[in-house]
């Protein structure tokens, strides 16, 4: 096809679906205000940034910023430090965040009382709902809370010998990671889980049947009717999964953490928060995010490259 015809093609095709096309664009208005302009501030990351200056006029140093994170300076300790338990914290995460949700959706899809599966649902959603804030309060209260700092949570551990009486679980360093993930399991889990409930709610009942006349049983359906009618829906959710590993966000961490903890608990985006605002090391802080994200794209290209080999599901 030359160029002339392939410009007709299109002109004519804008004409027919001119309306669809209008409704397209405030999205894209949206995406290059809000995904594509703040994208110049990745600059920051290259240059020696003075506000006064903004980003466009502060002196370019090429990567001298990266040169500092990298080499043996007190910033490049913190910063490995906190590289290290950002890593740690995302591998925890996928290990037990990912199959949580999958078992609820697998318990959920098997509760046959509408009322029972609809109050469940509720009750398991509700959390989502609730602000970090909100969450990580009722969590100190739960495990900080009295004269004496140990909540109710706090002396069920101590009863069941879980971990020794007098521990201040807030403000021991191993206690820290367990205790974030706990956390994100409460609050998100739940609200996760409905991908995976309506891809289970998505595969033809027939398939149960016939596996069950096969004489199959309940965990048999799981393994050659669930998990394969799930297999896309997983595959692309666990690429998403790996793809955001290292975006392990400041809010919780910030709530939770304390000088006492700063070893297992600093990530690279409350080193971020800490370096670029508090301790006004802006491009410093902008190389630091930026290579957390170059990581990031890195590892959600290859779990995709991956998925595409393996299976035949991928992103792209």
């Amino acid at each position: 096809m030359t160029r002339s015809a392939a410009f007709r093609r299109i002109t004519s095709h804008l004409k027919t679906e001119w309306q669809l096309y209008v409704m397209l664009v405030p999205m894209i208005v949206w995406f290059v205000l809000w995904s594509y302009k703040p994208m110049t501030g990745l600059l920051i990351a290259f240059k020696n940034y003075r506000p006064i200056d903004g980003v466009l006029g502060s002196q370019f140093v090429g990567l001298y910023n990266f040169k500092q994170l990298i080499t043996g300076t007190a910033y490049s300790t913190m910063f490995w430090g906190a590289f290290r338990n950002t890593f740690l914290i995302s591998i925890y995460g996928l290990v037990f965040g990912f199959p949580v949700p999958i078992i609820l959706a697998l318990l959920l899809g098997e509760i046959s009382h509408n009322f029972f599966r609809r109050f469940s649902q509720t009750i398991l959603y509700l959390p989502h709902f609730l602000s970090e804030v909100t969450i990580t309060g009722l969590v100190i209260t739960l495990v900080y809370y009295g004269v004496d700092h140990t909540g109710i949570l706090a002396k069920v551990f101590y009863d069941i010998n879980f971990i020794e009486p007098g521990v201040k679980i807030i403000e021991t360093a191993k206690y820290f990671r367990p205790m974030y993930i706990i956390t994100g399991l409460w609050k998100e889990a739940g609200y996760n889980s409905i991908v995976y409930y309506a891809a289970i709610m998505g595969i033809s009942p027939v398939l149960y049947e016939a596996l069950r006349v096969d004489g199959g049983n309940k965990l048999q359906e799981i393994r050659y009717v669930t998990f394969p009618g799930m297999a896309p829906t997983l595959t692309i959710m666990l690429v998403i999964r790996i793809g955001g590993m290292l975006a392990v966000g400041y809010e919780r961490i910030i709530l939770l953490y304390n000088a006492s903890t700063y070893s297992t608990a600093d990530v690279i985006s409350t080193f971020v928060y800490r370096v670029g605002l508090e301790g006004t090391y802006m491009s410093l802080a902008g190389a630091a995010d930026f290579f957390n994200t170059l990581i990031g794209f890195i590892l959600v290209i290859g779990a995709n490259f991956i998925s595409r080999k393996v299976s035949s599901t991928s992103l792209w």
